[in-house]
């Protein structure tokens, strides 16, 4: 891995042992710029968590190798907000300046409960947005190189998740930190992410900059024809009106209407082909 990339995956597997449990990733191969803000996309049970949790160091793989910086120049949310009950979130911000003496911005930390929680509250009677702050503060104020998030927004209400999308992503901005954050939010990742990973069947579907895989796909729409040589992400007949999403192989010919995907129109369309599209 160098300087330039975060984080890198090279056939990267792994399998959980059980009965009726199997491989929840496969085969899976990426390599994340620095300083970008990824959005890991898929259905539940693509592997989105398992990739967070193996590129943190909590997993190991079955086969291949994820390659990241060390543990302790990551900071990690998981989607349960694992947090010491019986502390309060002042002495939980404390726990933090002292596991990460050399880095520790207590600013960025503040700035995330800032008029919004009582220090002196134990995270056991917090609800679950309130906890959702808490992890995040001790995630910004470690003030690591790679951030991987978890569905970190999913406890909060609308109006707090816009302010604290706002605030996480420009700290990002100012420190050229790498996120990875997953969600099933679609329209929270659009204009806040400029990169994509998408898993589908626990392999990666779907792995670049954001506005490079927008313009290689297009939305069609017109009369019930041929489509080729254009590859056929997902196609829809109405009576003799096809709309059709492709990825462009040469310049599009024939009677068409044609529009850039939104990266929802994208997303949803490769998640509904049915073994999902090549990466």
């Amino acid at each position: 891995m160098t300087k330039d990339t975060a984080l890198e995956a090279d056939l990267l597997g792994k399998q959980y042992r059980g009965r009726g449990r199997g491989w929840a990733l496969r085969e899976c191969d990426f390599a994340l710029p620095t300083g970008r803000i990824c959005a890991l996309v898929g259905p539940n049970g693509a592997g989105k968590s398992t990739l967070l949790a193996l590129a943190a160091g909590l997993l190991q793989p079955t086969e291949g190798t994820i390659k990241a910086p060390p543990r302790e120049r990551i900071a990690y949310v998981a989607q349960d907000k694992p947090l010491h009950p019986r502390l309060t979130v002042a002495d939980t911000l404390r726990l933090g300046r002292e596991l990460n003496p050399g880095s520790w911005d207590g600013a960025a930390a503040e700035r995330v409960i800032a008029d919004e929680l009582d220090p002196r509250s134990l995270i056991r009677n917090l609800s679950g947005g309130q906890r959702t702050r808490v992890a995040l503060a001790l995630a910004l104020g470690k003030r690591a190189e790679l951030l991987l998030l978890d569905e970190p927004m999913a406890d909060l209400d609308p109006l707090a998740r816009h302010q604290l999308m706002g605030l996480l992503m420009a700290d990002a901005a100012e420190h050229g930190t790498t996120v990875v954050m997953s969600s099933h939010i679609l329209t929270e990742l659009e204009g806040a992410c400029d990169h994509l990973l998408l898993l589908h069947g626990g392999r990666i579907r779907l792995d670049g900059p954001v506005d490079e895989l927008l313009a290689a796909h297009t939305l069609l729409t017109g009369p019930v024809a041929d489509l080729a040589p254009h590859q056929v992400i997902e196609a829809r007949t109405t009576g003799r009106q096809l709309t059709a999403l492709v990825r462009r192989e040469g310049p599009i010919e024939g009677p068409w209407e044609t529009q850039e995907p939104s990266l929802e129109d994208l997303l949803l369309a490769h998640l509904r082909t049915p073994e999902g599209a090549p990466a």
